[in-house]
């Protein structure tokens, strides 16, 4: 166990990536192309691709096919699919990796989404909650674009004038209220 941990930790960010699109594969190598998983989709009618069509790209090992829709980061995690897939394969999960690939790919693409989800999930472990102003100040700083906040604007004041979002100063700085505890399991997880 110990030399599967130094082998995993030399290997370069391409052989990640390939053991990362192996797993995906497996996932969905059982995929009999029924589509009852597009027909599920709520999401399906925005998509550029079906679910279908990206579960066979998947099993093709067609990276840049994929990376090149928005299919996967459209998903909305509802396992409507998941749980109608005549295979029971875990379809909701799978998506979910093609996700994680492209964050540790770093495809400039799909950056802004990557940032937007590690942005709200850093916020909810240091709070147990989204804290809005604060969530909103780390992506933008995320973005480091000085110009990207501006597109947001015109929504962020009609935001705080119909009083959805508080005007809270955000805590750029410091510990959260659950940074320790998060810290703690993850030490019990490593014993």
């Amino acid at each position: 166990m110990m030399e599967q941990n130094r082998d995993t930790a030399g290997s370069t960010h391409e052989s990640v990536s390939s053991v990362l699109m192996a797993e995906i594969q497996e996932k969905v190598q059982a995929c009999i192309q029924c589509g009852t998983c597009s027909g599920s989709c709520p999401n399906a009618f925005a998509m550029d691709l079906t679910p279908r069509q990206m579960w066979r790209l998947a099993q093709l090992g067609e990276k840049e096919e994929i990376f090149n829709s928005k299919t996967f980061y459209l998903c909305s995690a509802c396992y409507y699919c998941t749980l109608r897939c005549p295979r029971g394969l875990p379809l909701t999960e799978t998506m979910s990796a093609l996700k994680r690939l492209a964050a540790a790919e770093g495809i400039k693409k799909h950056r802004q989404s990557a940032n937007f989800y590690r942005t709200f999930m850093d916020t909810v472990r240091r709070y147990g909650r989204v804290r809005e102003m604060e969530f909103i100040n780390r992506y933008f700083l995320s973005m480091k674009n000085p110009f990207f906040p501006l597109g947001y604007m015109p929504l962020g004041m009609k935001l705080i004038i119909k009083r959805k979002i508080g005007m809270e100063i955000p805590k750029l700085a410091g510990e959260g209220r659950f940074d320790r505890l998060f810290r703690k399991v993850e030490e019990l997880e490593a014993q």
